[in-house]
Formats: C-alpha cells, structure tokens, sequence
C-alpha cells in the first residue's frame, strides 16, 4: 500500500491568539484531519528558539501520515471535507500568507 505524508506549515493569524490557535489545531483540526480515511497519524511541531535565519516564516509544522491504495483518494476527501465545512477552520489560523501544504510519497 503506496504510503505519503502531508506537511503543513503554519501559524497563528496574532501573536496574541497563539494559544486558541494551538487549543483549535491541537483538540480539533488534528482529529478532523484524522477522521478522513487514508489519514493514519499526526504531529505537530514548533520552531525552536526562534527559528532559521531571520526567524522568518510559519512557526509550526504538522505532518500527518497517510497510507491508501491511491494516495490522491485521501487528499481529494480531505479537500471535500474543506470545501464542506466538515473540517472545523478557526480565524486564529493565518490565512495571509496561506499555510504551505506540501505532498510528499514515499520512494522504496
């Protein structure tokens, strides 16, 4: 079974709302994601120390695991959940810039 992964890099939309956007990633979004088949894991990660040079860029990162038989399956369902309203967005997320979403498949 072909097998991917999804990294999200992202950030609150306020320093000020840092927590809400940890409490809505953390408590909802990760487990909307996870509930659309194909979707097997998650993590979520913070820049440490206050980043690369520059400390420019989203300051979190989540990579979730996916394994299907057709790795565009669960992406598209991902999608349509979106477009939905079935994955749950919160306003403390950024949205300018838009988080950067990157597929990645594994090579054996």
């Amino acid at each position: 079974m072909p097998k991917g992964i999804m990294v999200v890099q992202s950030g609150p939309s306020d320093p000020a709302r840092e927590d809400e956007y940890n409490e809505w990633y953390g408590k909802t979004h990760l487990a909307d994601v996870c509930a659309v088949p194909g979707f097997v894991g998650a993590r979520r990660y913070k820049v440490r120390d206050g980043g690369g040079e520059g400390g420019a860029g989203p300051s979190y990162l989540a990579i979730y695991e996916i394994e299907a038989d057709d790795l565009a399956a669960p992406l598209a369902e991902l999608r349509a959940r979106s477009i939905s309203g079935q994955i749950k967005m919160s306003d403390a997320l950024q949205m300018d810039p838009a988080p950067v979403v990157t597929f990645y498949e594994l090579i054996e």
